[in-house]
């Protein structure tokens, strides 16, 4: 069988993201309330760090207007996970049903064809949100923008964007293997809180943690430090790229590991 490449995936996509807008846009009130209550959740994570700087000035380093920048980074690194793989939170009760195995019939890629059934499409709130607090807070600290920054920054959110999926995507295939896969995947959900914080506030344990156990300090942390502070970065900054693709490139391969292990077994 010939294979299919990167414009005929593209193609498919396009018409299958036409046909999502339609019918969400059939239910436009459900689209209107959830879209109210992201963007109101986001506006509490913001007043939430400006009633705690209003008694502390920084907290271990860090300025207001640095863990603003560090808040928006981390909400639009997390926007593709929310917009195009929404339906990881749905893929237990497919697994769990049989209906799953519909997937498993048509010529193209299974994890394409799962993931770009649904687009959710309330995650542009969340992205328009943070981009504007990163602008905000881009001009506040003083940060000079030029072309350079602007790759730089365009770079290190995608690949930031792909830590998160990767552990999105490995927490919800756990499903093919275990019952109760949901608390997996609410775990590593609830574990993505925490990106937003720099962490060196926490304890050598909890750094150690979220840097190799859950590496949600690739979400912004790491990332963010090339555009924050240039002068001091470690090593694991320039590498987050590469930890990005590796872990989302891993995570793929488990993700259909799974799906075929169901395909081929009907279990």
């Amino acid at each position: 069988m010939k294979r299919k490449g990167l414009r005929f995936y593209f193609r498919i996509y396009l018409k299958i993201l036409a046909q999502g807008f339609k019918s969400q846009m059939s239910y436009r009130a459900d689209f209107i309330i959830s879209t109210i209550g992201m963007i109101l959740t986001n506006v509490a994570g913001f007043v939430s760090f400006w009633i705690m700087f209003r008694n502390f000035p920084s907290i271990n380093g860090w300025s207001y207007h640095e863990m603003l920048f560090l808040y928006g980074f981390s909400l639009v690194s997390l926007t593709p996970v929310q917009c195009f793989f929404d339906n990881n939170w749905s893929l237990r009760i497919y697994v769990y049903s049989g209906d799953f195995i519909k997937y498993c019939f048509r010529p193209i890629n299974l994890f394409f064809y799962y993931q770009s059934e649904v687009f959710d499409v309330k995650g542009l709130g969340q992205f328009a949100f943070g981009l504007c607090t990163l602008i905000y807070s881009w001009n506040k600290i003083g940060l000079p923008f030029t072309a350079l920054m602007l790759l730089k920054m365009i770079v290190f959110l995608i690949t930031a964007s792909l830590v998160m999926i990767a552990l999105q995507n490995a927490a919800a295939a756990t499903c093919f293997w275990i019952q109760n896969s949901f608390y997996v995947l609410d775990l590593v959900f609830k574990f993505k809180d925490y990106a937003k914080y720099p962490i060196t506030i926490f304890s050598p344990v909890f750094r150690f943690v979220f840097t190799f156990v859950m590496p949600i300090a690739f979400i912004a942390y790491y990332p963010s430090l090339v555009i924050l502070r240039p002068d001091e970065l470690p090593i694991l900054s320039w590498l987050s790229p590469a930890i990005g693709c590796i872990l989302f490139w891993l995570s793929y391969k488990f993700w259909m590991l799974g799906a075929l292990k169901y395909s081929g077994t009907g279990s």
